[in-house]
Formats: structure tokens, sequence, C-alpha cells
């Protein structure tokens, strides 16, 4: 063994050698000359055993035994950052973690950039690479235009039969180039409104506008593993190939789950979430969920497709049109039926004994006003005052939106005064957004927990108001993830939130209700927590400020509208700059806002009194779709594998 071992080094040439000890002459240099300072910092220095790297990479024989190369890269990086963190510690000293880790990374970065833009070049020359890239551009760019408010929704069923077909007709290579560019479109087209952040972050617009795009790579990469699998299990032998292509709208179900937990979790678009414009189509939710949705999607679009590839004559693919045509007129005449009955009818029974009337005070603060410190006094008070004008009847419960007192509410003992007032005058709870913190003892690398959260105050008690901490935070925005696996991440300041999340989901008397900011209310799993611990009602506040207009509040509205009719909860949304809006557990809407106005909305409100099947069973359900993902992905590599193997 030892004999080999060191035959294997032999064989390594000399520069390779050389690159090692500069490396490390380099890494020293570089950590001994860090400054004297606590945190995070930069420094030219830190550069240098990247600057080291790089040059080598050109040499014929260091691209050879390039695996090599990156490895002793990272293992000195990491040695260097294992002292340099223990080091740190013991004397109180800077830490270099994050930039040490990005330089370590940036060299296998370069090398596979080159590798893309090779790879990509490649199949730009290929009329077939072309044609299918063409082909997938068109079925994910239309898909992209059917979630609300866009109209093509129903389309949906039929919209991605050109990318199957390029899986079916295409070789693998091919069809990943296709897919992936096309993938990057889809997902431009659903969030190039993230661009807005750069008019109201702390961080530089350049870095904000590489976060978008590494963002939207990130989700590109699902759209990817999908077709790739997808090749997979069509290149499967053919005992077992029908089964895996039958059960693919399963696993596309579970891949969408991945997106739901985790650091990472932004379950914004999924495929099923394109047919909020007909309250009919949303009426089986209670039965399937979203996923079913999207397994439905899939399917449709799977089943046309591989009836193409497979005939010769159009004319005898038209019968599998009744695929889609199906499944439309199915789900549209059980939502009618559904809709038909006395208590489906819009907000029924609303007036009865023990429904609160509800208050939702939009202010409309611009976002890039709304953490002014000069502007704070007119911001309170613009607030306070739509409560005391505009809402003239009792309201049991009055709503203001997510970081309606933008501060630490903690900081602000006169501010927390005026709304026990308020609450006491109008004899109605007041629910405020607002941060809030904790000291954190000596020695921890956070001085303090930040929370983003909502205070409620009750008339005739001037205690402390009763406390909810946003759960799910934005990755990158709120929070960098896995900050708690890794304690250095803590040191990175990209202009996010640094916020902690909160753990518990409290259900609030007299009548029963849940608060949830901002995109809580888009987990499902944290409203079926809610519904077991008795909860009748969701009460929603947001700040879509910052999405500008566009169709990111709009979109938002109808994710918090699936949860509604899924799990038969109605809701109350208030929105800093709108949309807000009421709706009944089956999904109807009412005073639905217009975006950036002024307004006030007010009525009663009927309480939960459906039970979903999905409600009871979501959780077991979707925990089954991880399952099932990660099987089938293990299943089609190792047939992959053995397929190549034998072959």
């Amino acid at each position: 063994m030892l004999n080999k071992i060191k035959t294997h080094f032999n064989a390594l040439p000399k520069v390779y050698w050389i690159y090692i000890a500069i490396l490390i002459v380099a890494e020293t240099v570089a950590f001994s000359l860090r400054p004297d300072k606590p945190g995070l910092y930069t420094q030219i220095l830190q550069v240098l055993p990247l600057a080291v790297t790089i040059p080598f990479l050109f040499f014929k024989n260091i691209r050879k035994s390039f695996k090599r190369t990156l490895f002793a890269f990272a293992i000195i990086s990491f040695i260097f950052l294992a002292l340099d963190y223990n080091i740190g510690d013991l004397n109180k000293i800077g830490h270099a973690g994050l930039i040490q880790l990005i330089l370590t990374a940036c060299p296998i970065g370069i090398f596979w950039i080159i590798l893309f833009a090779r790879w990509n070049y490649k199949h730009i020359k290929t009329r077939e690479s072309r044609t299918a890239l063409f082909l997938s551009c068109f079925a994910w760019g239309l898909y992209a235009l059917a979630y609300p408010p866009m109209p093509l929704g129903p389309a949906a069923l039929l919209l991605l039969v050109p990318w199957f077909i390029v899986l079916n007709r295409f070789n693998r290579g091919q069809a990943m180039f296709a897919t992936f560019w096309s993938g990057m479109l889809y997902n431009s087209i659903n969030y190039y409104w993230i661009y807005n952040v750069m008019h109201v972050e702390t961080a530089p617009s350049g870095l904000i506008l590489l976060g978008l795009f590494l963002l939207i790579a990130f989700f590109s990469a699902y759209n990817t593993l999908a077709g790739f699998v997808y090749t997979l299990a069509k290149d499967a032998p053919a005992k077992i190939r029908t089964i895996l292509l039958i059960l693919f709208p399963v696993f596309y179900a579970g891949l969408e789950m991945t997106r739901t937990y985790g650091d990472f979790a932004f379950p914004w678009s999924h495929l099923g979430y394109v047919f909020g414009n007909s309250l009919e189509l949303l009426q089986m939710l209670p039965y399937i969920g979203i996923f079913g949705y999207t397994i439905l999607v899939v399917a449709s679009n799977q089943a046309v497709a591989q009836t193409l590839c497979k005939v010769q004559d159009i004319k005898k693919a038209i019968p599998v049109l009744a695929v889609p045509l199906s499944i439309f007129v199915v789900l549209l005449i059980q939502g009618s039926i559904v809709l038909s009955k006395t208590e489906a009818q819009p907000f029924y029974d609303a007036d009865a004994e023990g429904n609160p009337s509800i208050a939702l005070v939009q202010p409309s603060i611009a976002q890039g006003a709304k953490w002014s410190k000069e502007r704070f006094d007119n911001i309170v008070n613009k607030t306070l005052g739509m409560v005391n004008d505009s809402i003239k009847e009792h309201a049991d419960l009055i709503v203001l939106a997510e970081t309606a007192i933008p501060d630490h509410i903690r900081r602000q003992p006169g501010i927390i005064e005026r709304l026990h007032e308020v609450a006491d005058s109008k004899n109605s709870q007041l629910l405020v957004g607002a941060l809030d913190y904790r000291r954190n003892p000596r020695g921890s690398i956070r001085k303090f927990d930040v929370y983003n959260a909502s205070f409620l105050f009750t008339p005739g008690d001037f205690h402390f108001p009763k406390r909810y901490i946003k759960k799910h935070l934005v990755p990158f925005s709120e929070r960098i993830p896995f900050d708690e696996i890794f304690p250095i991440l803590n040191y990175v300041d990209l202009g996010e939130g640094d916020f902690v999340a909160g753990k518990e989901t409290p259900v609030y008397q007299p009548f029963l209700w849940t608060p949830y900011i901002c995109y809580d209310a888009i987990f499902g799993d944290l409203v079926r927590e809610a519904i077991r611990e008795g909860s009748r009602l969701m009460v929603n506040i947001t700040n879509d400020g910052w999405f500008g207009r566009s169709t990111a509040p709009y979109q938002h509205l109808n994710l918090i509208r699936y949860r509604a009719i899924e799990n038969g909860m109605p809701v109350a949304r208030l929105a800093n700059s709108g949309v807000s809006a009421f709706i009944d557990q089956y999904g109807h809407y009412d005073g639905n806002t217009e975006i950036f106005t002024d307004r006030v909305v007010q009525r009663k409100v009927p309480l939960k009194t459906r039970d979903t099947l999905y409600s009871r069973i979501g959780d077991f359900v979707e925990m089954l779709l991880l399952c099932f993902f990660a099987a089938y992905l293990i299943a089609t590599l190792l047939l992959s594998f053995i397929n190549r193997k034998r072959g």
C-alpha cells in the first residue's frame, strides 16, 4: 500500500510540488498579516493564495492533474482556516473565514465556468441543440406567463409538451443544454422583480444582481435535474422503463417538495400554482393539495409528448388530447359542483354570532423611506392616524402591516404606550408588525438575536404584548443560510437582516386565530400545525412594497389563496402596499386593494367550519413525496450506472 502511494506521488510533475510550496508560503503570509480586529474582514493580501493558484492552472502538467491541484488547494486552505479560527478564538482576534472559503472555491469555480462555457459553445454551434433550445424556451417561457395574474393558466396542461418532446427525441447533452437555458428564461420571468431590492437594500447593486443571477441559476438547476432524471428513466431497461416514466410526475412533485424544507426553502413557483385565476379549478385542493396539481400538470404534458413522439401521422395523436381536456373538464365540473353549494357561497354566514369584524390598515409606506430615522414619526403617525380616522365601526381585530413600526419595539416605550392606548380606545385587539431583539450572553457570536415579529395589544392589558416571531426567513435577505451549522457565517454582512427564526405557532383568543408574517403563510405545514392547535383563521401581515409594480404581489396573494382552499382556512391578509384582501375557506376574495394605495378595509369574516382531507394527511403525503423523490433519484442513477457497466 505504501509503495502504491509513493509511486502515485512520485508520478506528479515537479511543477505540481513547486505550486504546493508556493501556495503554503502565500497562505502563511496572508494569515500572518491579518488585522487585529474581530469579525470578518477583507484585505488585498487575502487574494494572494488565489493569485498564486490561477497562473498554475495554465501549466499543462497542472491541468492534467487538476483534481489533485484542487484537492491540494482546498486542503491547505482549510488547514489554515481551522488554525485561524481556533487561534483567533483563543486570542480574540479577527477571522478570515468567509474570504478564505471563497478563495478556496474560486479556482474550482473558474475551472468549471470555463468548462461550462466550452460546453455551451459546442452546443450552440449545432443545429440540433439550437432546435432543442428553441422548443424548450417556447415551452418554459409560455409556462412562466401562466401564473396569476397572467392569463394562460389552463393552457399549462399542454404548455410543456415541447420540452418533453426535447427530452424524448434529443440526446442527453442537447436536452440538458436546452433545459438549463430555458429554465433560466422561465425563472427570470418568475423572479425578475427581485431586482427591486437594489432600490432599498444596503448591499451594493452589483452584488444584488450577482445574487439574483445565482438564484435564477440555482432554481434552473431544479429544471435541469428533472430533465436529467427523465432521460435516465427513458433509457432504463424496457422492463422497468414504463414504470419509471409513469411515476415521473410523482418524482417531479417530490422535487418541488425539496424546495419547501431547509434554510434555502423558497416554494414560490410550483407548477400547480398556475390555476389561480379560476376558482372552480382550485376546488380539488382539499383532496390532492398543491402537489397533486403539479402531478396532473406533468402527467398531462408528458402523456401528450410521448404520444406525439411515437406516431408518424399527427392525426393519430389527436385522441391523446383527451388527457388534458379530461383533466380540465373534471376539475371544472367538480369545482362548479362544490361552489354551487349553499355553504360555499362567498363569505357564507359571515354575520353569524362569534365571527370577528377585522380591519386591515394599508398605509402604503414607500419602501425606501420605511427605515429612515428622520421619517419614523411621520410613518407611525400616518399609520395610527388611519386607524383613528378610518375605522368608524367596532372591530374585534385591527391589523397593521409587517414592520408597521419600523424599529425594534423595545427601543420605543412611547410607541408601545400609544399602541396600548389605541387598543384601549378602540376596544379592539391590535396586531402590529415590528422588530424585536434579545441580548445574548457574553462570548456568543451574536451579541443580539434579532426577530421579525408581530405583537398583539389587548384592550385593558398594559403588559408587554404577546409576540409571534417569523418562522421562515427569506434566504440571504433576512438570514444567511446555515449560520447555525457554520457559526463563522455570522460574521458575514451582505446587507441582510441577520434575523433569528421563531419556533412557536400561537393560537390567540377569543376567536382562535393565528398570525403569519410574510411568506410564512405559504408553507402548508405551518398552516396545518395551527389547525391541529385549534386555529380557525389565518391573519397574514406582509410588506410586499419592495416587489415594486410587478406581478409579485399578485403571485404572493395567489399562494395564500391556495393555502386557504387547501386547508379550508379563511384568511385576513394585510400588505403594507397591497394587495390586501379577505379570503374565505373556499377561496372567494373580498376587499381586494390596489397596490400602492392608502386603504382601510373592514368586514366580518366567517371562521373555519370546513375540515379538509389534505389538512389531515398533508404532512404524511409531503414526507412520502420527499422519500419517493430520493428513492426514484437513487434508482435511476443506479440503473444508469449498471447500464454503462454492461455497455
